[in-house]
């Protein structure tokens, strides 16, 4: 059975940063959600920071960071 695909992305003022997929990941989603909860209880809106693909990098005061996931949502944040 295919894995289903769920490409994601991180813009930092408009410019693609990094790219990647749910796939790629080590451990996946599910995965994550269940240990956490075992420790943690979580909530509709949290969000959980497992990583990042190749292109990290710092961000700047006054920066805009856009993060979206295909078939999860999107987020832009403001770097204050």
């Amino acid at each position: 059975m295919a894995r289903q695909s769920h490409p994601m992305a991180l813009k930092i003022d408009g410019d693609v940063k990094q790219e990647g997929d749910l796939n790629q990941m080590i451990w996946k989603v599910p995965e994550m959600i269940s240990y956490l909860s075992e420790y943690f209880e979580l909530a509709a809106g949290d969000v959980i920071l497992s990583g990042t693909p190749s292109g990290v990098g710092p961000v700047e005061r006054g920066q805009t960071m856009e993060m979206a996931c295909e078939g999860l949502g999107s987020m832009t944040v403001k770097v204050m």
